[in-house]
């Protein structure tokens, strides 16, 4: 017996789960800088005396105290006079309410789907097969723009349209899990006692399941907000004034040579968030479900 094995003898599997989660450097990493994020986009308003949308054309490009400007406006102001700082974090809360919002529909779509092509499998299967080659075959960005630029910009419509674009790899994943775990001995046991599909499929597979589809609910939490900065940056998504982190890049593209912090403050913050979020999952992957690495 290995000493990993005398570790966990006696311990209920959660707290072991959780003990692994504690020493995994990935997960410790990305959790904080995630909740770090998450804390800025709540307390945003509490954060700075600024307005996202106020305007001072007379104050405008004031550069970053470390770039020589002052502490009234930290990371400087934009090609409107609006303070930079400000604006990051209104982003931010644009770009976490994004990630779980889509993500989120993303997860009920695939998963149900992903539910019903595992379970009952054959004609529904088929269906499902083909609504996933169909998604497959759509070019995701140029659909979201048409969608985003029929409906109109908003928040609430890029939320949606991210969302109902990015539900395959729960269903890839979900479906497979889903064809594993009927084929266990308890799930034979519920349906020999008489259990109802819907009660074998939210008591029995579910639970089996959901650490695959939370493993990918991260990972598509960063997809989703890569996404909507996409949208954004290409102008189609989140709309002026409201602060968005594409947006900002985009804005900022014209004076990259002469201001690149316009650029780097906001793209930093993107890449930061979404690479740690990827470091979550990861952890997550290897901390629930091993064997994938193989």
């Amino acid at each position: 017996m290995s000493t990993v094995d005398l570790d966990l003898e006696g311990e209920p599997p959660l707290h072991a789960t959780l003990r692994r989660m504690r020493r995994h450097k990935g997960i410790v990493f990305g959790g904080l800088v995630v909740g770090f994020f998450i804390l800025l986009a709540l307390f945003a308003p509490l954060l700075t005396p600024h307005d996202y949308a106020t305007q001072n054309i007379a104050n405008r490009m004031v550069p970053p105290v470390w770039a020589g400007g002052d502490w009234a406006h930290p990371f400087g102001t934009d090609h409107l006079g609006r303070d930079y700082l400000t604006r990051l974090l209104y982003g931010t809360r644009i770009s976490v309410i994004v990630g779980i919002g889509a993500s989120t529909i993303g997860c009920v779509i695939g998963v149900g789907l992903g539910l019903a092509a595992g379970y009952w499998g054959g004609r529904v299967d088929r269906v499902v097969s083909f609504l996933l080659a169909c998604q497959l075959a759509m070019p995701t960005i140029l659909l979201g723009m048409a969608l985003v630029f029929i409906i109109g910009p908003s928040t609430l419509v890029v939320i949606c349209v991210v969302g109902i674009l990015h539900w395959n790899l729960f269903l890839v994943v979900t479906r497979a899990a889903t064809m594993r775990v009927r084929e266990m001995e308890f799930v034979q046991a519920s349906r020999a006692l008489g259990a109802s599909s819907t009660s074998i499929l939210a008591r029995d597979v579910l639970p089996n399941v959901m650490p695959h589809i939370i493993v990918i609910y991260t990972f598509e939490f960063g997809k989703a907000i890569l996404a909507e900065a996409t949208l954004s940056f290409l102008g189609v998504g989140i709309p002026a004034p409201t602060p968005s982190w594409g947006l900002m890049i985009a804005e900022g593209r014209n004076a990259l040579f002469f201001q690149p912090w316009l650029v780097i403050i906001p793209g930093g913050a993107l890449f930061l968030l979404v690479i740690a979020v990827n470091l979550m999952g990861d952890g997550l992957r290897d901390v629930t479900a091993p064997e994938a690495r193989q």
